[in-house]
């Protein structure tokens, strides 16, 4: 009689203090060089799926903030050309537009940058543990681009 085969185990893969590093470094270095430090190191560690996969998540979380940044940016150049539009002759008091479109831009700049901020401290955290930790929506997209599981094992 055969021996039943076990089932096939699944175990995370093993990540070396080296890989833990750099992708500790992707996830905080977004703080200060933006998305060229997670490139720099997506492409230097490219054989290792570890730090591809954390690479990776900023490098699409850096495109998230950017097409933000884009649209608060086209918000406040049309508050303000609405305020020149509609500039009275001759009154001293700034133009409502600009009251409200400035303020907006300001909080909508400054919260992105809160939430890029915490994102980078928790993930970089899970990183430097070993984990596997996704971004809500853009891990599972990272996942697909590196045909990665989620243990980290190649599809």
């Amino acid at each position: 009689m055969p021996e039943p085969t076990p089932d096939k185990v699944v175990t995370q893969a093993e990540t070396t203090q080296d890989e833990r590093t750099m992708a500790v470094l992707a996830h905080v270095l977004q703080l200060v060089g933006g998305w060229i430090a997670p490139l720099i190191i997506f492409f230097a560690k490219r054989q290792s799926r570890f730090v591809s996969f954390h690479s990776l998540q900023v490098l699409f979380l850096e495109l998230v903030f950017l097409v933000l940044n884009l649209f608060l940016t086209m918000f406040l150049v049309v508050g303000f050309l609405l305020a020149f539009l509609n500039a009275h002759g001759g009154n001293n008091a700034p133009p409502l537009a600009i009251l409200l479109t400035f303020p907006v831009f300001w909080l909508g700049l400054t919260g992105a940058w809160v939430v890029k901020l915490v994102i980078a401290v928790v993930y970089s955290i899970k990183a430097g543990r070993g984990e596997w930790a996704e971004y809500p929506l853009l891990g599972a997209l990272a996942r697909r681009v590196l045909n990665i599981e989620p243990d980290g094992a190649a599809s």
